[in-house]
């Protein structure tokens, strides 16, 4: 009969969940591209976010699903409408989008990771 360590101590730790940004400068890469885009690529980041983990993928979808609705509705009623909403839906998006990406790593925010 021999000494039995507690098995616990050398287990693996469980994984931490992946991370988008590897550092500052990535995340501010990332938080540019729907500024840059005009909102055009305003789902890219959550696509890749998705690929990589750090979100389930249903989110991505919603994102994609959203903008290409924006989009969409908002190039249908650009030239009927003299009170022109397309502006202001798209620089919503632009500031929605980015926000979100800036947030994709934060450890408060537990909806769809």
């Amino acid at each position: 009969m021999g000494y039995d360590p507690n098995p616990y101590i050398n287990a693996p730790l469980t994984p931490a969940r992946p991370r988008m940004y590897a550092s500052i400068l990535a995340r501010v890469l990332w938080t540019l591209v729907p500024i840059v885009s005009m909102s055009l690529l305003a789902a890219v980041p959550f696509v890749v976010a998705a690929v990589k983990g750090v979100v389930k993928p249903w989110l991505a979808v919603v994102y994609v699903a959203v903008e290409v609705g924006v989009l969409v509705f908002s190039t249908a009623v650009s030239g009927h409408d003299p009170k022109n909403w397309t502006g202001l839906m798209l620089v919503l998006l632009l500031i929605v989008s980015a926000t979100h990406t800036a947030l994709l790593d934060n450890e408060k925010i537990r909806i769809g990771k």
